[in-house]
């Protein structure tokens, strides 16, 4: 098996409370998370108080150096 460069996605495991950005999306801004489930998140904006529940779409990202791929 050969060995490459992977880019690795996971699903973001946000708190209640946690104050995040987002850049680079359509819902980029500032929030802050008031509910989570396994498959929903809400978050509220902090200048007009609305809350949004949306499908889990953020996601932290790293690079592996050296590493099977595919993986089995």
């Amino acid at each position: 098996m050969t060995n490459y460069r992977v880019t690795v996605f996971k699903p973001y495991p946000f708190t209640v409370g946690q104050k995040i950005r987002i850049e680079g999306s359509r819902r980029h801004g500032d929030w802050e998370v008031v509910a989570t489930g396994e498959h929903k998140i809400t978050l509220r904006c902090p200048i007009s108080r609305k809350e949004y529940e949306w499908d889990r779409f953020c996601y932290a990202v790293e690079e592996k150096e050296s590493i099977p791929w595919p993986q089995e």
